[in-house]
């Protein structure tokens, strides 16, 4: 038998030489250029993600692929711990079904399934389906599959290259009234088999099966599945290794009997892997050798029976049962006897040993597959020794007395850098569909809560539109004089008169206060060539001092100058000086300004109802070492007007999106009631932050922005300013990932102490977030920074739910802008209007889809007005110190007069 079998003995180097070749089969089945030519297939299954012990629910799985078909109920609940309650029926395969058209095999699969559903009294209830299919599928999405080939004895017609979901829900429409079933997930069965592992032990990441047919699947990193797009996380892959040797890589091992045994099968040249190893097959395998023997006198003196020429009347069972220890021998020669043989006791004796090295064969091979799948696992994590569960099934692995330990022993010496578990799958692949199918509604469950939250942020075409239009109306109520009092929007009068023409010139001193930063300018303005010399230098406003009292605050103000003034060698050189005060302000004249009330965060007190060039002049001579001419009292929206006013006269309207949110524009002087005169114009400082703080958008506001506004230092102010700048929107972020985490939908259920922090989310992680160019492995870094362990299915929501806060962000600002040119269109009677909007601002300028989203918003709702977006450089510095010129020259002039 050794001598006649030589051929099938396989050594340690051999099967480290298939392991290398299988190795590179599955990096073949992986890429796209090699892919289509590939025999190992390496079919994506979509499933990404393992149980994680809160799946609940009951779920209907249906089992076809195997010798019997199964119908099953499962109940997954997580009462404590995870728990789950099967029913199951089996149904027959009856080889006319399997064997005839394609359409009836799926009538047939739906009757069986209605008559589950009627005999377990589970009518009028709706069931979420899973569909356990074990022959090769092409994938693009979980709940569809397009049959590449049918395999084991399955030949129905007219079912290949088409998708098998829609065959099965076709044929559950005939059953209307008794079926209300959604089919949810297709599954591979090895994949089913590695999924109801998975349930159990959080480390199984591979699946296979040695039953009828064999196959494996395991958990593949995405970065190297090109088939698939995205680089983030895993994907099982279902490598259908039963086509392994189909382009001839494992002629050199294959003997004249499997060759003999293909040219008799369903699918010649096809499976040939399949074909030494599985159970429909390893049977056939040990006749073919019997009937070789006996035909040159080496068994049963010669002797052949009717039966021993009859293809398939050894079955694997039979090669278990041989091979039991103990009672192998007496049932090999019943078995031997049954098929009209008179086998000697060496005959016996050696068929026993012909079955030991078929099956021996097998496991053999299957080892070194799956040792090539366990090093790959091992590499793609870059450890030096793993730890991982193998989630087993399937008949041959089941009933054969040896095949098991046998497997176990040669995986372990062909991977001894592998901890490996080897674990039984106790209810089969179909506890695994159900399974697949509990993950799947899992995440369909999130997805709706996910997407009914950022729901809220999604402003449709009409509300944008009356946006727009009570924008106008409270524009309309600060300009008139017996409105202004009780109006949101406070339209404050600048007494900017004018955009700069190019004359001026000089020197000039800028001061900027608006942030936690406080600069001090020296700006050289030449005429003719309009070109602007600055320098300047940075100080910072300590927390205590924002919030303290006014005296403190000015007095440090002072200070900062005087460093300067120092550092620039300026001390008493008398300059005109700028003051850039970005805080709403009550103007009566250019260099007077009452504070209306703090935003930002300054807290500073006696300062609001007092005008705060009168607040520095005090602290100005307190300090009694130097003297300024303070000329102009200048909002940093001005600013940016001003400074593109400079380079295009056409720039009439300033924008800020930053810290803060604001606008101001150029109004004819007989709209402005507040001030006297209706000649020219004059700049109005709308302080739009404050729109709405009289209800008007409450119809668009959402839970997440009322708490926002309940935590911030101003509860009840600036309520458009904190739905559209930047210093809100991270915080708007940050409530809806504690709403979503609170709902069990991210970070595992797990609001950690820094989610608790008001301020982490900075509105420069928004940037980063919604970067089109980070992968979601630096999304994750960011979150890591902040002290949260996300998966990479939380990057996915955490992106999403800042692209939905931004984009609403840009779209409000866009339509309270698209007010503004509109009013201007109208007041000058234009058809169409071309103006320029000089904007300034970090969520302008850093943000990576903010001002596209503004611009197509301001198109959408102004579409007669043809409007340029203009950067400005430096409004608050550049800008003051341009006013103040123009301020300047305006005096001359009246001077003069």
């Amino acid at each position: 038998v050794d001598r006649f079998l030589y051929h099938m003995r396989l050594s340690d180097e051999t099967l480290l030489d298939i392991m290398a070749r299988f190795q590179n089969e599955m990096q073949k089945g992986l890429r796209k250029d090699t892919n289509p030519t590939a025999s190992v297939k390496m079919l994506p299954t979509f499933v990404r993600a393992i149980p994680d012990g809160s799946e609940n629910g009951e779920f209907l799985s249906l089992d076809l692929g195997g010798s019997k078909f199964r119908v099953l109920k499962v109940k997954v609940s997580e009462e404590g711990k995870p728990n789950v309650q099967m029913e199951s029926q089996f149904y027959p395969t009856p080889t006319e079904i399997i064997r005839g058209n394609g359409s009836q095999l799926f009538d047939y699969v739906a009757d069986c399934l209605a008559d589950f559903v009627k005999t377990k009294g589970l009518e009028h209830k709706k069931f979420p389906l899973g569909l356990t299919f074990s022959f090769p599928c092409r994938q693009t999405k979980l709940e569809e599959g397009v049959l590449l080939s049918w395999t084991k004895n399955f030949k129905a017609r007219s079912v290949q290259n088409t998708d098998v979901v829609r065959h099965l829900q076709k044929a559950m429409k005939k059953h209307k009234q008794d079926l209300d079933v959604e089919i949810l997930a297709l599954v591979n069965d090895t994949v089913g088999t590695m999924m109801t592992c998975a349930y159990d032990d959080p480390y199984c990441e591979v699946g296979v099966i040695i039953g009828t047919g064999t196959n494996a699947c395991y958990m593949e990193d995405m970065s190297n599945i090109d088939l698939v797009e995205g680089d983030e996380g895993r994907m099982c892959i279902n490598t259908e290794w039963g086509a392994f040797g189909d382009d001839g890589a494992l002629e050199d091992i294959r003997t004249k009997f499997d060759r003999e045994l293909d040219l008799g099968s369903l699918n010649p040249g096809k499976q040939l892997f399949e074909k030494m190893i599985s159970g429909l097959y390893m049977g056939e395998l040990v006749r073919i050798i019997l009937l070789k023997m006996a035909k040159v006198g080496l068994l049963f003196g010669g002797k052949i029976s009717p039966a021993l020429h009859t293809k398939g009347k050894i079955e694997t069972q039979h090669v278990a049962d041989m091979e039991k220890y103990k009672e192998g021998l007496a049932n090999t020669r019943e078995i031997l006897t049954d098929l009209g043989l008179e086998p000697s006791e060496a005959d016996c004796i050696a068929v026993q040993h012909v079955c030991t090295i078929v099956s021996f064969r097998s496991a053999n091979l299957c080892a070194a597959a799956l040792a090539a799948i366990l090093t790959r696992l091992r590499e793609n994590k870059k450890l030096v020794r793993l730890r991982t569960t193998v989630g087993m099934d399937g008949t041959v692995y089941k009933i054969h007395p040896q095949y098991p330990k046998r497997l176990h022993k040669v995986v372990r010496k062909l991977v001894p850098n592998c901890d490996i578990r080897f674990l039984l799958s106790e209810s089969g692949s179909t506890k695994g569909a159900a399974m697949v199918t509990a993950v799947a509604c899992r995440l369909q469950a999130q997805r709706k809560q996910i997407d009914k939250v950022l729901a809220l942020f999604q402003l449709t075409h009409e509300q944008l539109v009356g946006v727009r239009d009570k924008m106008r109306t409270e524009l309309e109520y600060g300009l008139k004089k017996e409105t202004h009092p009780m109006a949101a929007v406070k339209m404050l009068p600048t007494f900017v008169y004018g955009v700069p023409d190019g004359t001026e010139k000089g020197k000039f001193l800028a001061l900027d206060l608006g942030g936690t930063n406080f600069r001090v300018l020296l700006v050289k303005i030449r005429s003719g060539r309009r070109s602007v010399h600055m320098y300047h230098k940075i100080f910072a406003i300590p927390l205590e001092i924002m919030q303290g009292t006014g005296e403190e605050l000015f007095d440090h103000i002072v200070q900062c100058i005087a460093d300067f003034l120092d550092y620039m060698g300026l001390k008493g050189v008398q300059l005109p000086l700028g003051f850039t005060f970005s805080f709403p302000c009550r103007q009566t004249c250019i260099d007077k300004g009452t504070l209306v009330g703090w935003t930002k965060g300054f807290k500073a007190t006696d300062c609001e109802g007092e005008d705060v060039v009168d607040l520095l002049r005090e602290a100005i001579k307190r300090r009694n070492e130097f003297d300024l001419d303070i000329v102009a009292l200048v909002n940093d929206t001005v600013g940016t007007m001003m400074t593109c006013g400079y380079e295009d006269p056409n720039c009439e309207i300033g924008l800020i999106a930053g810290t803060g949110s604001n606008l101001c524009y150029m109004e004819e002087m007989k709209n402005i009631e507040l001030v006297e005169g209706d000649e020219g114009k004059m700049c109005i400082n709308t302080e739009w932050g404050g729109f709405g703080d009289n209800g008007c958008i409450d119809d668009i506001r959402t839970q997440y922005d009322k708490e926002v506004d309940e935590g911030s230092l101003n509860s009840g102010k600036q309520r458009y300013e904190k739905m559209t700048s930047g210093m809100y929107l991270g915080e708007i972020v940050r409530q809806i990932l504690i709403d979503l985490t609170k709902q069990g939908l991210l970070f595992r259920g797990q609001i950690s102490e820094r989610l608790r922090t008001r301020g982490i989310f900075e509105t420069k992680f928004l940037s980063q977030i919604e970067s089109d160019r980070l992968a979601l492995l630096q999304v994750r870094a960011i979150l890591q920074q902040l002290g949260l362990d996300s998966t990479c299915e939380d990057s996915i929501v955490v992106k999403e739910v800042c692209g939905a806060v931004s984009r609403r962000a840009a779209q409000l600002c866009g339509a309270g802008l698209a007010a503004v040119v509109e009013k201007r269109r109208e007041d000058q009677g234009l058809e169409h209007l071309r103006i320029t909007v000089g904007v300034d601002g970090t969520l302008y300028k850093l943000h990576p889809h903010f001002s596209r989203i503004l611009k197509e918003t301001v198109q959408e709702l102004a579409p007669q007005c043809d409007v340029t977006f203009m950067l400005s450089e430096d409004g608050s510095g550049k800008g003051a110190a341009l006013i103040t010129a123009v301020a300047k020259r305006l005096q001359q002039a009246q001077k003069e007069n």
